[in-house]
């Protein structure tokens, strides 16, 4: 299959990328300006808050304040993680236009994760999956550990195929399908692919890759070579896994984007602008700048 003509990013830095930030709690007005730089940079899709509760993700508690704060561009999306029907009415609160829920290929992450079997928390997910749909609100599927588990090793294609099919049976538009520990190779990304397209059409999948072992723009080349147009990365490299041990950052999306230009795959998307915008929020985070382009680039980017 050839490469395709324009890729849809996923940004999930104000999310993901946040959530487990240690420390002090982020200032809202922080967060809502981290999204605000990210949609002017032409990112149309930003999953900006998590609708959890703030015993869990004291991080994410200022989500309807975040939701409510940030300046909307026409044409955006910005999305928010639901994992229950409490979140997603928080969500529908706070004018959320589309959700996003999480399962997983591994039953030992699921239980380490969430404490429920995979049978069990895809059951959760129906009634939030169809009061979303009754409200117009579109519903996006992750499955993590899809290329190996830190508790369960290597994982089975099939699982995966059958945890994503599950989700688009339910309502899901999209599945993200998520190398939670970064320990996939290229092989096993396209073996992996190749079995869950048997189940799910390639247009309704996203690369959701950690760069643990630094495969994650080895392992996005292969599966872009299989059809795969939406990629999930995180600005600055910002996030990681508190249920895998040793799980680093989410790939950067100035990473992504510089492998896209080069391969001339459209995303509609000022590199440089997000080059700055990574370089502004590890400043304030006081954290290193995961990605390697800003670091050659440097603060006065080209």
């Amino acid at each position: 299959m050839a490469f395709p003509q324009q890729v849809r990013i996923v940004e999930v830095g104000p999310r993901d990328g946040l959530q487990n930030e240690p420390g002090p709690i982020i200032p809202t007005e922080i967060k809502v300006e981290l999204i605000n730089r990210l949609s002017a940079a032409g990112i149309r899709h930003i999953e900006a808050a998590s609708f959890v509760s703030p015993k869990w993700v004291p991080q994410m508690g200022d989500a309807a304040a975040v939701m409510a704060g940030i300046k909307r561009h026409p044409g955006v999306t910005y999305s928010a993680l639901t994992p229950n029907v409490k979140g997603l009415e928080g969500a529908m609160a706070a004018n959320t236009e589309e959700v996003a829920v999480f399962a997983a290929a591994s039953e030992a992450f699921s239980q380490k994760n969430i404490n429920c079997s995979i049978a069990e928390s895809l059951a959760r997910f129906v009634p939030l999956i169809e009061q979303a749909r009754a409200a117009d609100i579109r519903v996006r599927g992750y499955v993590s550990t899809v290329l190996g588990c830190p508790y369960q090793g290597e994982i089975d294609p099939a699982q995966v195929a059958a945890v994503s099919r599950e989700l688009i049976d339910m309502g899901c538009h999209e599945v993200s399908l998520g190398d939670t520990t970064g320990a996939g190779t290229p092989l096993k990304a396209k073996q992996m692919l190749a079995e869950v397209t048997k189940a799910i059409p390639v247009q309704q999948l996203a690369a959701h890759f950690h760069d643990t072992y630094g495969q994650a723009l080895a392992n996005l080349y292969a599966v872009l070579e299989e059809g795969i147009a939406v990629i999930d990365s995180s600005t600055a490299g910002l996030g990681g896994c508190p249920y895998a041990k040793g799980a680093s950052g989410n790939v950067a999306t100035e990473d992504v984007l510089y492998l896209l230009q080069g391969m001339n795959i459209e995303t509609g998307i000022d590199l440089q602008a997000v080059v700055q915008t990574g370089h502004w929020i590890t400043r304030e985070l006081g954290r290193h700048n995961g990605s390697k382009v800003a670091q050659a680039w440097g603060e006065c980017s080209r």
